[in-house]
């Protein structure tokens, strides 16, 4: 039987000794940022995991096969990509792996492989949600339904504002996700802290993360949290984000397609701006995650 799955040595050792590991994502890599910035993004993102505690385990498919932990040229292949590169959330990963493509992977898809091996922790920018004018087009992202069945905690900034914030609030509470808030009592709209629905429930450090996802996993196996965590220094942007959505709606874009040429577009309108709060979130919450990651392990194994 074929072997889809492969674990570098420092992950498959840090999991199997117990010790906290941290899954990102590599959609960032080649589709999030422009002229190869993602991979500076990426490899930030690792340090500031390391710098936590934990270890780093970077997903994405190459040469028919998820590797989890990439290597530094790894990270690079996606890199240089680029757009080239297909993002694969869930439910292409079977299609990207038989056909040898190589595979960003979303949010979504990062939580499918965190299943497989048994990371329980996860650092990214922004989670998919209700895309706006979902009543019409029924554009809602896979990201929720695979948070909701992976026993997992990821650390974002809440929603892009590109989404339907307050639809996503709702469809998260009707999942069951608990949304904590890093320190606020409101979901972050990404660049912004201000604007969102209320959280279910406002923490303060993370050895209370530890202790409430510790609680949930023994009360709903198998369930997702989302922690929400404010950008230092975001902006408001909400005209340049209705003119990027609208703009891109003229152009009948639709489904993966879709954030992408928002996130350009707001690149240019914003002349850099969003893309530096953008930048810094990530690195952020890959570090939160790291210091959840590690509390989680002193509790369970204490």
């Amino acid at each position: 039987m074929t072997v889809y799955t492969q674990v570098s040595e420092e992950v498959a050792t840090a999991l199997a000794e117990r010790r906290p590991v941290v899954a990102l994502e590599t959609t960032l890599v080649s589709h999030g940022f422009s002229g190869g910035r993602g991979l500076t993004v990426a490899v930030e993102s690792e340090r500031r995991v390391r710098a936590a505690g934990a270890v780093p385990a970077t997903a994405g498919i190459l040469d028919g096969a998820i590797h989890i932990g990439l290597s530094s040229a790894e990270l690079e292949r996606f890199s240089a990509a680029g757009l080239s590169a297909r993002k694969v959330g869930a439910r292409d990963l079977a299609a990207c792996l038989a056909q040898g493509a190589i595979g960003s992977l979303t949010v979504g898809g990062t939580m499918a492989v965190c299943r497989q091996v048994g990371i329980k922790f996860m650092g990214t920018g922004g989670i998919g949600g209700v895309h706006r004018g979902f009543a019409d087009t029924l554009d809602i992202s896979s990201d929720l339904l695979q948070l909701a069945r992976t026993e997992a905690v990821v650390v974002s900034s809440g929603p892009k504002s590109l989404l339907d914030v307050a639809a996503t609030g709702e469809l998260l509470e009707t999942l069951a996700i608990p949304v904590l808030g890093w320190q606020t009592a409101t979901l972050p709209r990404f660049y912004t802290a201000a604007g969102g629905p209320p959280v279910s429930a406002t923490v303060s450090d993370s050895p209370e993360v530890a202790r409430i996802c510790a609680a949930h996993w023994q009360l709903n196996a198998g369930g997702g949290l989302l922690l929400a965590r404010p950008p230092v220094g975001g902006i408001d942007i909400d005209p340049l984000i209705d003119e990027a959505v609208a703009r891109v709606s003229r152009e009948h874009r639709s489904g993966q397609a879709v954030t992408p040429a928002i996130l350009a577009l707001l690149d240019e309108l914003s002349d850099g701006r969003s893309v530096e709060v953008n930048r810094r979130l990530i690195e952020d919450n890959a570090g939160l995650a790291g210091e959840v990651a590690v509390a989680y392990t002193q509790l369970t194994t204490a």
